[in-house]
């Protein structure tokens, strides 16, 4: 039994190591087989590479003959450039040499004319010098001639020379002048009324004239004499605060407030009618409603003068200059409302400027800032004028806007389209039938004054001022004074007139040339 089981394990031990053996064998077999395999692809790998080596190397050859033909070609090209190029500046250079010595022969040419001609003007010259002292004295003999055959001297004829030949000039100037002058009348008429009528169609103003006197209504008399008070205290604390005159007389129901300042006439007539609703009228009441209406009423006209640059749609402006706008609604000047009127002008004056081709924007502003200066007449000294300026340059104002100013009074002259506008537009606010109401000293004042700088022209034979003064009609002397003549005569009395007399509007000058003839049959 033991020996089978060593037989057994000695033929599977012998059986193992065959086996062994076997496999060992085979496997190096298939080694050898993957070694020969391996340099077979290396080898063809290896050829490879040379031969692409070879192929770069014959490439890189061909490329460098390519790159070294086209440098040669290159090379030739520049060289040929080169040549022409140095071929064509010693052909400039040639023919700048030929140019400078045909330049300098034509100078030297000119110079020996030029020489030629200096020396015969020298020669003109003291022949024309020694001609000139001949004349001179012909000249002084034949003056010594006729001073001996006139019985004048050579300044008493030359006074009386020139003053023929000022008398001939100016009746040509005025020929002149006339004629120009109707040329551009006929030329400007067509146009000027386009825009007028264009601008008052579009713009119709009410006119609301002012009055001196505010009434105040009273539900019964009895409250007249609480108004005046014990002896007087209540109204003449009235008086004395609100800067007014209280009328109380037989009027029934009814008081009257008398100021020519608007702005203090109103607060004093809204105090007075708060102070009778209220009941207590006392002078610390009085005054304590008095600061309260001032307050209010200061209020209001800034957002009033707000409220108007709002609906003008003008830009920004200073809220001071606003103020002064809304203090406008409490002067008058002629009995007209300066707001009423200043509004008036600016629009009239948007509309012509925009038919002119100027900016009617600006136009607008120069128009609504034009009497600006009028909210300051009553608490500064100075004419709105100058007062309106100031308060505009303080506050950067527009050029056009100072010049507005200025030339609607005549100060400066107008020197745009929208200035032009703005004086225009004043004129027509301030000279329309109703629009002011004057006094008749002033008014009779005026008129004098216009027939005096009239009747003052030498052949003047009358002068009468109608239409409310705002025409004078000038009768001249027919046989001193000629057609052309009379126009000059009705531009020098309407600019002395201009010059020295205050008016709204303007003043038309007609002056009239007329010979008759007459004959009686008896």
């Amino acid at each position: 039994m033991l020996s089978e089981i060593l037989l057994g394990g000695g033929v599977a031990t012998a059986g193992g190591l065959l086996g062994f053996f076997i496999s060992k064998k085979i496997t190096n077999a298939n080694f050898d087989i993957y070694t020969d395999l391996a340099k077979a692809k290396a080898s063809a790998i290896e050829n490879e590479a040379h031969m692409l080596l070879q192929k770069s190397h014959l490439k890189s050859q061909e490329i460098e003959l390519e790159a070294l033909k086209q440098y040669e070609s290159a090379k030739d090209r520049a060289k040929e450039d080169l040549n022409q190029r140095e071929n064509d500046v010693i052909l400039k250079e040639q023919n700048f040499k030929r140019y400078k010595q045909n330049e300098e022969r034509r100078i030297q040419e000119e110079a020996s004319v030029s020489n030629a001609k200096r020396i015969d003007l020298e020669r003109n010259e003291k022949s024309l010098n020694s001609l000139k002292r001949k004349y001179e004295e012909k000249i002084n003999e034949a003056v010594h001639a006729i001073e001996h055959s006139a019985g004048m001297t050579q300044e008493e004829a030359k006074v009386v020379l020139l003053e023929k030949v000022e008398e001939k000039s100016r009746a040509e100037i005025s020929h002149i002048v006339r004629r120009y002058e109707n040329e551009a009348k006929r030329e400007a008429q067509k146009r000027a009324n386009y825009i007028l009528a264009q601008a008052t169609s579009r713009f119709a103003a009410n006119f609301a004239s002012e009055r001196l006197t505010n009434s105040v209504y009273l539900e019964s008399d009895e409250l007249k004499g609480r108004i005046i008070g014990k002896e007087g205290r209540n109204i003449k604390a009235l008086e004395t605060l609100m800067g007014v005159d209280i009328i109380i007389d037989e009027t029934p129901n009814a008081i009257l407030i008398s100021s020519f300042n608007l702005y203090r006439r109103a607060i004093a007539t809204k105090t007075l009618k708060l102070l009778i609703e209220d009941g207590r009228i006392q002078p610390a009441r009085i005054e304590e409603i008095f600061d309260k209406v001032t307050e209010e009423f200061e209020a209001s006209i800034l957002s009033e003068g707000e409220e108007l640059l709002a609906d003008m749609n003008i830009g920004v402006m200073h809220p001071e200059l606003i103020k002064l706008i809304g203090r406008l609604r409490y002067r008058a000047s002629y009995g007209q409302n300066a707001l009423a009127h200043t509004l008036e002008v600016a629009h009239l004056a948007g509309m012509m400027a925009s038919e002119m081709g100027g900016d009617p924007i600006l136009a607008k502003r120069a128009g609504l800032l034009h009497d600006i200066g009028k909210s300051l007449t009553h608490e500064h000294d100075g004419n709105h004028v100058d007062l309106g300026v100031e308060i505009c340059n303080r506050y950067n104002e527009h050029s056009v806007v100072i010049n507005a100013i200025y030339a609607h009074h005549g100060h400066q002259e107008i020197e745009s389209i929208e200035c032009g506008a703005v004086c225009a537009a004043d004129a027509l606010s301030a000279a329309r039938p109703g629009a002011r109401r004057e006094v008749l000293e002033s008014f009779l004042k005026r008129v004098t004054e216009i027939e005096e700088i009239a009747s003052q022209h030498t052949g003047v034979k009358q002068a009468y001022a109608i239409n409310a003064g705002r025409e004078v009609r000038v009768i001249v002397n027919a046989i001193l004074i000629n057609d052309d003549e009379a126009v000059l005569i009705a531009r020098e009395i309407a600019k002395e007139i201009q010059e020295r007399v205050q008016y709204p509007g303007e003043i038309k000058v007609n002056v009239i040339r007329e010979s008759r003839a007459v004959e009686f049959a008896r």
